[in-house]
């Protein structure tokens, strides 16, 4: 016997289709609406046709767009590695300080103390010590500066992150590690098989957005003189006398974070869709 909707039921979901229609038709002309207003009052004003040629100049944007295109290949690689350093050292920090006993005192205070020192230090302050300070001192194994500036991001990030891990991590339930050292478990294989995949899961939306602020951060690297997206497009004013370089850099860097913010958006929504069923992660 085949499913049939009662009468009631139809006109429920008749309506409720109605009321979605009606929703994003409201939406659509409050947006359109909104838009007409900021583009008459933009273009409208007295400066705008000077700021259209210093900001957005279209022979600028097409002369400058392969060499900021050439620099953007050093911005993903940092990407890449400093991602990965991060999360590493995040995790491995966190993991130091949530050790139990007295005689994990010490590794449990240089890691406070690693999160408090870098949480509070501006990145920017962070490059200058280790892109200008290090290769100061002459020693004959130092780094590129690129390598440096991918070091200060990776320690910088790695002490958010690790806050981040230590907030899952401390979110398992006591009674579950209780339970996992009681069936034979070490301390490693309970944090490794019990309490982290749990703790990863639930702070994986803070992570990804971490990884956000990130993907924006590496172009600060520039500071040192490493030739990426945001210095090529640095070279390029200088050389054209106009900004429209830099309004290409940034909007390369909206399009390449578009995909992670709405991966980091559909996570969150599912996490608390999750929550809110009842789950128990």
């Amino acid at each position: 016997m085949t499913y049939q909707p009662s009468e009631l039921q139809l006109e429920r979901v008749a309506y409720k289709r109605s009321r979605a229609v009606r929703s994003v038709l409201i939406a659509a002309a409050s947006t359109a609406v909104l838009g007409t207003v900021l583009v008459v009052a933009v273009t409208g004003s007295p400066g705008w046709q000077k700021v259209k040629e210093t900001f957005l100049d279209l022979d600028t944007a097409r002369s400058s767009l392969p060499a900021i295109l050439d620099g953007l290949v050093l911005n993903l690689w940092l990407l890449l590695f400093c991602a990965l350093g991060a999360l590493a050292l995040g995790l491995l920090v966190a993991v130091v300080k949530t050790l139990r006993g007295a005689v994990f005192f010490p590794v449990r205070a240089l890691a406070t103390a690693y999160t408090y020192g870098f949480r509070g230090m501006p990145l920017i302050i962070v490059l200058y010590v280790l892109c200008y300070g290090v290769p100061g001192l002459r020693f004959s194994w130092t780094p590129p500066v690129v390598v440096l500036g991918g070091i200060a991001i990776v320690v910088t990030y790695a002490a958010y992150i690790a806050e981040v891990f230590r907030a899952g991590i401390e979110s398992v339930h006591p009674s579950q590690r209780a339970a996992a050292r009681s069936l034979g478990l070490t301390y490693w294989q309970t944090m490794r098989h019990i309490v982290l995949p749990q703790a990863v899961r639930r702070v994986t939306p803070a992570l990804l957005n971490d990884l956000v602020a990130l993907q924006k951060d590496v172009g600060l690297v520039s500071i040192a003189g490493v030739i990426d997206a945001v210095r090529a497009a640095q070279i390029e004013v200088a050389t054209s006398y106009n900004f429209t370089p830099y309004i290409i850099a940034g909007l390369i860097f909206v399009l390449l974070a578009i995909p992670l913010i709405a991966v980091t958006d559909w996570v969150t929504l599912r996490a608390a869709r999750r929550q809110s069923a009842g789950g128990t992660s």
